[in-house]
């Protein structure tokens, strides 16, 4: 389990630290390689996993928002290539991840529409501003997300996709949990030519149809996992360049965190023995808010 986790840096440091000095606030996400848990008060971790808390940050925010921004950032930027008057898709956009992705594509001039699975999702996007082009209501089925986007770019399709998951089959052969999220085949349909498909969907299985559709719209299909900037040395430089700049956007205002009220250090522990015991009985259990530590 991946751990977003703060600290402060002490005096006991490696002699090999170059990147900071003792007393300095640092933020960073715990590699999957590490030793030691992030719940915890005091942790070892490698400089290169780490950079510095702006101070007008703080600490929840720094924590609550970094993998998010991380993830973000990896959508629009690099695996995207976002630039300014592109119309982009980001499904579930009231969502932690989805609000922080509007608010950077906003940031640079693109054209967004977005999905939302409730009332008081649709609300919250129609309150984010610089406004959303469009929101699009999926719950209980009302919306059609194809046909929206289709409309709102004069039938050219959308640019870019980032979805939160997609249904593989018919609604009847899918669990509920996915009862609300598009089907493959509408996001090959509203993608324009040249556009660029941004999957979180680790297991996409696509049709002989859908990826001759995707070759004759010259489209590219990307899997988001940012776990992968750690699983090379070569990629660390632009991965402390990500978190440097998600810091800084933050720390300026450019995009703001959407986060809970925090959870004190002993309720965290108990909640993640508990998850420990689930795991271990084999019972399946999801995440839906961010755990932050003091």
């Amino acid at each position: 389990m991946l751990c977003t986790f703060w600290s402060t840096a002490d005096s006991h440091l490696g002699t090999k630290v170059s990147f900071f000095r003792p007393d300095d606030e640092v933020v960073g996400i715990l590699p999957l390689d590490s030793e030691d848990p992030g719940l915890c008060e005091v942790i070892r971790v490698h400089e290169h996993y780490l950079v510095h808390k702006p101070e007008k940050v703080s600490w929840t925010e720094a924590a609550g928002v970094v993998r998010d921004g991380v993830r973000a950032c990896t959508a629009l930027y690099y695996l995207s290539h976002l630039s300014p008057r592109k119309s982009v898709l980001i499904m579930d956009g009231a969502s932690a991840f989805g609000t922080i992705a509007i608010q950077l594509a906003h940031h640079r001039g693109a054209k967004v529409i977005s999905t939302a699975c409730s009332l008081e999702d649709k609300q919250h996007l129609e309150r984010i501003r610089p406004p959303i082009a469009r929101v699009i209501d999926v719950s209980n089925g009302k919306g059609h997300v194809a046909e929206s986007c289709l409309e709102e770019t004069g039938g050219l399709g959308v640019d870019i996709v980032i979805d939160a998951g997609v249904r593989l089959y018919s609604k009847d052969d899918e669990p509920a949990v996915k009862s609300q999220l598009p089907h493959k085949h509408d996001i090959v349909t509203l993608l324009g030519v040249g556009g660029h498909w941004v999957t979180t969907e680790e297991n996409l299985q696509l049709d002989p149809p859908d990826s001759h559709c995707l070759f004759l719209k010259g489209a590219t299909l990307a899997f988001l996992n940012d776990e992968v900037w750690n699983l090379s040395n070569v990629q660390q430089g632009k991965y402390l360049c990500i978190l440097r700049d998600v810091m800084e956007k933050l720390s300026a205002g450019i995009f703001r965190s959407q986060l809970d009220a925090p959870i004190p250090a002993y309720e965290a522990s108990f909640l993640w023995k508990l998850l420990r015991k689930i795991k271990e009985d084999q019972t399946s259990f999801s995440i839906f808010k961010p755990v932050f530590l003091p």
